[in-house]
């Protein structure tokens, strides 16, 4: 039988070597040393497990949640290379090699315009690729909720992995695709709506997103992310010296301040904080970590922009300051942060307070 010896993680093209350092990082402090292979560009990292531990045991361990950068992450097997006029046989081998069974099947490719032509080669394999594959008795019903993922990066190249139930994206490819709602002020309003679909689950939107709840928005001109808190019936105080969309003011949920977002006040406790200013990820940390210490909201989103190089250093050096002036305060605290699809050179930071 075939051990599974690596994972592959999905990321966006350009940040595999932030990726691959965040992985070599967390797999290192659970003791789990290996190397990494990616290409620039390529949308997608190989994490290969030294010795012959299975992945699987290291893909529980360090679970897809508490990845910034990954949007997926598998169990894989090896790439395969294929010949054109026979790309199923080597895959059917394979998996009967592996002894894997699953109950759905699907194919990808990374988020690049190169890969993204193969959608016809996939459509016409999927058919004859899933009869064959239920022939086998690997693609079955009732196996556990497992998947198999095809990663095809090239026609002829493709890497199988596996992913499981409560520890996977499920969005094809990791990306979760939003509809620009058009009432909105600005494009940033789709970082506000995804940010809530990541880190707050469905079933509690009505109990921790509620209609009548208090927020501040910092940096909020025009008022992308204001409008997100609008439509949820929040009544909003919106921090910044720039002019605010005129929809959004004659809602008469908005009070617009004119005022320094980093050094503004709340009159008392709100439900949330959001933040999307565009300044140094350390000087953004260091006034949310000022709201969060004093507990001036119960949760928090907030972005942070990143340097060019060293971007999963700067993330990390920024978390640790945060869970550790949280820990000094004696403020508990569920922290998260994710590089989501609607980011670019930044990532997004969830903090809900516990007390």
């Amino acid at each position: 039988m075939t051990v599974a010896s690596e994972l592959l993680l999905y990321c966006r093209p350009g940040f595999e070597p932030d990726l691959a350092a965040e992985i070599t990082d967390k797999a290192a402090a659970l003791g789990w040393p290996g190397t990494t292979e990616y290409r620039p560009e390529a949308g997608f990292v190989r994490f290969m497990v030294d010795g012959d531990e299975p992945a699987n045991r290291l893909h529980r361990a360090l679970p897809l949640e508490s990845l910034v950068f990954a949007r997926q992450s598998l169990v894989a097997l090896s790439p395969l290379s294929l010949s054109r006029e026979d790309r199923l046989t080597p895959i059917l081998d394979q998996v009967e090699a592996s002894g894997w069974s699953f109950d759905s099947v699907w194919q990808e490719t990374p988020d690049t315009n190169d890969a993204k032509a193969l959608a016809g080669l996939i459509k016409a394999l999927k058919r004859p690729l899933e009869s064959l594959l239920k022939k086998r008795g690997a693609l079955r019903r009732k196996a556990g909720g497992r998947r198999l993922h095809l990663l095809w990066s090239e026609g002829d190249r493709v890497q199988l992995g596996m992913s499981f139930p409560g520890n996977r994206s499920e969005v094809v490819g990791g990306i979760r695709r939003l509809r620009f709602p058009h009432a909105a002020p600005s494009r940033s309003t789709l970082k506000l709506e995804e940010a809530w679909h990541e880190f707050v689950p469905r079933g509690e939107w009505e109990e921790r997103l509620g209609e009548g709840m208090q927020a501040a928005d910092l940096g909020a001109a025009p008022g992308g992310w204001t409008w997100q808190l609008v439509q949820r019936g929040m009544h909003v105080y919106a921090i910044d010296n720039g002019p605010m969309d005129k929809g959004l003011m004659a809602t008469g949920l908005v009070e617009h301040l004119r005022e320094d977002g980093f050094v503004w006040e709340p009159p008392g406790r709100l439900d949330w904080l959001v933040c999307d200013i565009v300044d140094k990820p350390s000087r953004v940390m260091s006034m949310v970590q000022r709201w969060l210490v004093r507990r001036w909201c119960r949760e928090a989103v907030f972005n942070l922009k990143l340097p060019m190089k060293r971007r999963w250093q700067e993330v990390a050096d920024c978390l640790s300051r945060l869970e550790s002036a949280l820990a000094e305060a004696g403020v508990r605290a569920e922290v998260a942060c994710r590089h989501l699809y609607h980011d670019r050179e930044e990532v997004t930071v969830h903090v809900r307070l516990l007390d």
